[in-house]
């Protein structure tokens, strides 16, 4: 298996892309090759700095363009051919490779990848995926959060079927419960979208549990929360604030309460601990699912270990089949 990995993508490229790809790479046991897309020069530099030398299974595939957060995405996958994004999405298109990530320009990747890969025959629109912790345990899947704003009650049946596919093969629930996010639980409740995509999800081949609210979204209620790009994505970012307010505010009262520091470090460890499970750096990114190959984004500020993390994701996607069984439920519930 060849795993594409984009060296210039991420506010601490090409630094954390290497050292999470060489982590990867170590800790894996060499069982997957690694193409670094980007430029070669830096590339080697990072090599260099840590003292390391490039594995026999990692080659570097020299890019003389960069796209960046500033670049537009609509302009600039046509606009820089040769960035380490359109290279590397190139490769997969050609067979060879099997998967690409990247911690770039989201825009960017998104659009690289729907006009490089194309779609999954029966797909209208891929989607982008956010995991949410949950009660008592493990990650529920809400999608869309940011592709699509303006969605019909036809790609939201798509989502659904996308994302339980996804948490059935990559999180291992046997039938995933499927819930449309909404005002109320009750039939006939939310705007004209909401109305109109749950009789489709009723009558569905999935494990429709009807409508859902955002008090659920941390809870067993269901396992894929669907919902339109425009909900998704302030609902994403509102949850990334929750973990800064309640540090600020904990902190705050420890000072007020004028706490000994040991006793400080300690709830700030428990504190710690407890949003670990909303660190992305757990999954590492979350795919583009619906594009006819296998496209991870990860976070612009990604870690070593989200870098490795993403690699491991994308050689579990190509094991599984992920793709393959999409294509066969789209097929079942068009």
């Amino acid at each position: 298996m060849r795993i594409v990995v984009d060296a210039m993508g991420g506010d601490f490229a090409p630094k954390n892309i290497v050292a999470g790809t060489l982590e990867a790479i170590q800790e894996s046991g060499n069982r997957f090759e690694v193409i670094l897309t980007g430029d070669e020069t830096a590339i080697r530099k990072e090599l260099a700095d840590a003292g390391a030398s490039l594995p026999a299974t990692c080659h570097i595939h020299h890019c003389s363009q960069v796209i960046t957060f500033e670049d537009s995405a609509a302009t600039a996958v046509k606009g820089k051919p040769d960035s380490s994004i359109v290279v590397g999405l190139g490769l997969c298109r050609e067979g060879k490779a099997d998967a690409f990530l990247s911690a770039g320009n989201t825009g960017a990747v998104m659009a690289a990848s729907t006009y490089i890969l194309g779609r999954i025959p029966g797909v209208s629109r891929p989607t982008i995926s956010a995991f949410f912790p949950r009660r008592p345990s493990g990650h529920n899947l809400i999608l869309d959060v940011g592709a699509n704003v303006d969605c019909k009650a036809e790609h939201l049946v798509q989502f659904a079927v996308m994302g339980s596919i996804f948490c059935r093969e990559m999180l291992g629930v046997p039938n995933p419960k499927v819930g449309l996010l909404n005002i109320g639980e009750e039939e006939g409740k939310g705007n004209e979208l909401a109305k109109e995509a749950w009789p489709k999800l009723k009558a569905s081949h999935l494990n429709f549990v009807g409508n859902v609210e955002g008090r659920d979204l941390f809870t067993d209620e269901a396992d894929v929360y669907v919902c339109d790009g425009f909900t998704g994505n302030i609902i994403l970012k509102f949850a990334e604030s929750i973990g800064h307010l309640i540090s600020h505010q904990l902190k705050k009262q420890m000072v007020s309460m004028q706490l000994p520091e040991e006793k400080m470090m300690q709830i700030g460890g428990v504190l710690k601990q407890t949003m670990k499970s909303f660190d992305y750096e757990e999954f590492g990114g979350v795919p583009l699912l619906g594009v006819n190959g296998v496209s991870i984004i990860g976070h612009g500020g990604s870690t070593p270990k989200a870098v490795k993390n993403m690699i491991y994701e994308a050689e579990k996607m190509v094991n599984l089949g992920v793709n393959r069984k999409i294509q066969e439920a789209i097929s079942q519930n068009q």
